[in-house]
């Protein structure tokens, strides 16, 4: 083989060398652990007399029992039901948030911007562990100063870890935390807006308000559908609020989400084929809620873009 085309294969193949070591993660970190998990939901365990000795448990095909079972699980159904109530609350406040403050950041007038971001940026720093335990002792009446202020005012004090409150209550722990990260993104389409854009809106005699409305809002439009995509990801996995706040109240069960079942059933009672099950379900959930959306979105862009065209 000729030198020359050593060099062609050696071109030809840099770009596999430097995809390498992605791919070898990829698979072993992502996809490997995927399909071990489907895997398991398609077997269970098989016990034989009364479960002693060597041979007496066998892992054994069970098809799409463990499907049919969790599908018609009377505790992950109310769990899904539960997170849908608490995605009502978090998603809408926290997006109308993010852009709100992203809108405030980027006008004129606004002062201390840098420490103003800054400010509103971190909480989504702190890990979610973390802050849903700072809230939880907020939220506890013997501990809180808040209800402390309350009681000298005489003031009703509200259990906001029983009942309906709590959802306003974990959905609060979600909002403070990420909506910086949201306001970010936003703020950044905002500030890629050609500043020709600006000026012909005041040009036109344009209010804050109006270019706000008819012109910021639309072009960071792409914005808006990545931040709800990544919060409908992050809604339908909540896991760390409800875990870190349940020893603090009763009203939190074992599976009061979806991920928390998954892990009771996994850790708590050990049958992890019914997790993994349960496992894979969420996840392809999650998959088509979230490519229903963006396709949803796009085919919406198309037809704005059509009728753009059209005039």
């Amino acid at each position: 083989m000729t030198s020359a085309r050593r060099r062609s294969y050696g071109v030809k193949g840099a770009p596999y060398a430097f995809l390498l070591p992605a791919t070898v993660l990829f698979a072993l970190f992502f996809a490997l652990p995927i399909g071990y998990a489907v895997w398991l939901s398609l077997h269970k365990v098989k016990v034989s007399g009364l479960g002693l000795g060597a041979g007496a448990r066998k892992e054994v095909w069970a098809g799409l029992e463990n499907y049919t079972g969790s599908l018609t699980d009377s505790e992950l159904l109310a769990g899904a039901l539960r997170v849908l109530g608490y995605g009502c609350i978090v998603v809408p406040v926290m997006l109308g948030l993010a852009l709100l403050f992203a809108l405030m950041l980027d006008s004129e007038k606004v002062r201390l911007a840098p420490f103003t971001r800054l400010a509103i940026f971190l909480p989504y720093a702190i890990p979610g562990v973390v802050a849903a335990l700072l809230w939880g002792f907020l939220y506890l009446p013997s501990v809180s100063p808040f209800y402390y202020v309350l009681d000298v005012l005489g003031l009703p004090q509200p259990d906001l870890l029983d009942g309906g409150p709590l959802y306003g209550a974990l959905s609060n722990i979600a909002i403070w935390g990420g909506t910086g990260f949201n306001m970010i993104v936003i703020y950044t389409s905002l500030r890629a807006i050609p500043a020709e854009v600006h000026e012909a809106a005041k040009l036109d005699g344009a209010t804050p308000l109006q270019t706000a409305l008819r012109i910021k809002i639309p072009m960071v439009a792409p914005s808006l559908v990545l931040t709800f995509f990544f919060s409908i990801i992050a809604t339908l996995q909540v896991f760390n609020e409800p875990t870190t706040l349940k020893p603090l109240t009763n009203s939190v069960s074992t599976t009061w989400s979806p991920l928390m079942k998954v892990y009771r059933d996994a850790f708590g009672t050990g049958d992890i084929y019914r997790a993994a099950a349960e496992a894979v379900i969420i996840a392809l959930a999650t998959l088509v809620l979230s490519f229903g959306f963006l396709r949803a979105a796009n085919r919406r862009n198309r037809q704005d873009a059509r009728q753009g065209g059209a005039r």
